[in-house]
């Protein structure tokens, strides 16, 4: 029996995908739920896994568009496989056998299949040769680790453009007709097309301003450096300043509803839950997965939730349904050493705060010049919907919270 395996509907409004990569080879045996290749998505990345066990048969390539529904590869379901269990115990029992003859036989066998090349052997797949391109890494100088030595895409995630040492003889002349002012051109992804169509929607379609303040972080510093060790014990998860700035918005959102509004035709729609998304840098790009109903949680609860993202980031595992909805969000320039910016508000929401680096600065304290940790935070806002004395009453209002800690821990 053949099993077609379809583009599946990977969410609303998703009508193409693109094939990001194979992660089997042409005639292999599969597993059931198996992953068997990676698909794109103008708003994340996921895995496809094999629906039953057998011969699988690619018909698509990496790197093509497909269609909702569209056929990738059939598996013959009648076909014969070992397991990998029952692979690797026949493997072992072999090994059990040998005498000293046949293993040295078998090392001579093997050192001369290795030595044959194959059509595979230090090419790249389409995925590896587009982040290849990226890096101006040449494949001659990647070692394949996939079938037959094929170069994967972790292969190239992994490669570093080796050092060229310039001999001192060598002209400036030289130097410059052998790399200088050179130049490559590398297709956008589907994810990264997206971002760059949002982004220009957005600041055609709304009123944009930005507001200012500075956050004094000395006692939320201080609060987290004397209970980090035993938050981390009863929560197994660490305290960032993350779930302070998370709490302080969704306390200042309930007080500022427009704040945590958006507008739809001639109606303003505002909402009585904070659905918090967090802006997360990725290899394919900005995305942001979303903390749903953040309003009633405490600081571990946010903290595990911001976890939980970071890692399916990490993993390429944000999911569609992650990055759905959301009222409000975050985003912290300050990881990367931003010290000033004017976030962008993302999708059809009204706000988005801009946190930035920590920098010990001098501040007028009771009169007295005293050097705190300071951090710049930014409010970009929809002035069509949000008043300026509501955007920076809202800021001011989260810069009190961060500041004195009690009140955002007692929610007064």
């Amino acid at each position: 029996m053949s099993l077609e395996v379809k583009i599946p509907n990977v969410g609303e409004s998703v009508t193409e995908v693109t094939l990001a990569q194979w992660l089997v080879e042409d005639g292999d045996f599969v597993e059931m739920d198996q992953p068997i290749c990676e698909l794109e998505t103008d708003k994340a990345s996921q895995e496809l896994f094999a629906e039953a066990a057998g011969k699988i048969s690619l018909i698509a390539s990496e790197g093509d568009d497909l269609g909702i529904g569209a056929v990738l590869a059939s598996i013959d379901t009648d076909a014969k496989g070992e397991s990998k269990t029952e692979s690797k115990d026949t493997d072992k029992t072999e090994k059990a056998s040998k005498t000293d003859g046949e293993k040295a036989q078998s090392a001579e066998t093997h050192s001369t299949n290795a030595d044959q090349s194959s059509f595979a052997s230090g090419h790249p797949s389409p995925a590896a040769e587009k982040v290849l391109a990226e890096k101006g890494i040449e494949t001659n100088q990647v070692k394949g680790t996939g079938v037959a030595g094929r170069i994967t895409k972790a292969d190239a995630m992994a490669a570093s453009k080796p050092v060229v040492k310039t001999p001192v003889t060598e002209s400036m002349e030289h130097r410059v007709e052998e790399g200088h002012r050179a130049e490559q051109r590398t297709k956008m992804s589907r994810l990264r097309q997206t971002i760059a169509k949002k982004l220009v929607e957005v600041k055609n379609t709304t009123a944009m301003l930005t507001t200012f303040n500075e956050i004094d972080m000395g006692n939320v510093m201080d609060l987290r450096k004397k209970y980090k060790e035993l938050f981390k014990e009863k929560h197994d998860v660490g305290l960032g300043f993350m779930s302070f700035f998370t709490k302080a918005v969704t306390l200042a959102l309930q007080e500022f509803p427009s704040v945590n509004g958006k507008i739809a035709g001639d109606e303003i729609i505002t909402y009585n839950y904070c659905d918090i998304g967090i802006a997360v840098s990725t290899d394919r790009g900005l995305v942001v997965p979303v903390i749903r109903d953040a309003q009633t949680m405490n600081l571990a609860q946010i903290e595990k939730a911001v976890m939980n993202y970071a890692l399916k980031a990490r993993d390429n595992k944000i999911s569609i349904e992650d990055m759905q909805g959301g009222t409000f969000s975050l985003t912290n320039g300050g990881v990367f050493g931003s010290m000033m910016s004017t976030p962008i508000i993302n999708g059809d929401q009204s706000a988005i705060l801009g946190m930035h680096n920590i920098v010990q600065r001098p501040m007028v304290v009771n009169g007295e010049i005293k050097i705190r940790p300071v951090m710049y935070v930014a409010l970009s806002y929809d002035h069509r919907i949000i008043d300026g004395k509501e955007s920076v009453s809202f800021l001011y209002r989260v810069k009190e919270l961060i500041e004195d800690p009690a009140r955002l821990l007692l929610e007064v």
